[in-house]
């Protein structure tokens, strides 16, 4: 196959070989698609002047791999979430100290 987006074969056989059920193959081979697509996308629009200045570009291609392939929460984010859900549910008692654990939280590094 020649089209630009066929997974190597080496990929192919690392695929074959994981213990995966047929979807969740199909589920890397779309997504190693999508990034392949991606980074295509980004690579012309860092390179075409029709995108604006450099600066531009790139501020563009960052703006887009944000939005396409956000990060994940980390995980205080992930903590500092659950605290709010909790305390808002009335579930949360912990002697009156929800606020020292948040505090604890966001001291902590993403």
């Amino acid at each position: 196959m020649t089209h630009p987006i066929t997974p190597p074969t080496e990929l192919v056989s690392y695929w074959n070989n994981l213990s995966l059920s047929l979807r969740e193959i199909f589920v890397l081979v779309a997504q190693w698609g999508a990034d392949q697509e991606l980074e295509a996308c980004c690579a012309i629009a860092l390179t075409d002047p029709v995108c604006g200045t450099k600066h531009q570009r790139r501020m563009l291609v960052s703006h887009i791999q944000e939005q396409r392939r956000p990060k994940p929460p980390s995980l205080k984010e992930q903590a500092l979430e659950a605290l709010r859900e909790a305390e808002s549910s009335g579930c949360l008692y912990v002697n009156g100290r929800s606020d020292t654990i948040r505090r604890a939280l966001e001291q902590l590094d993403d």
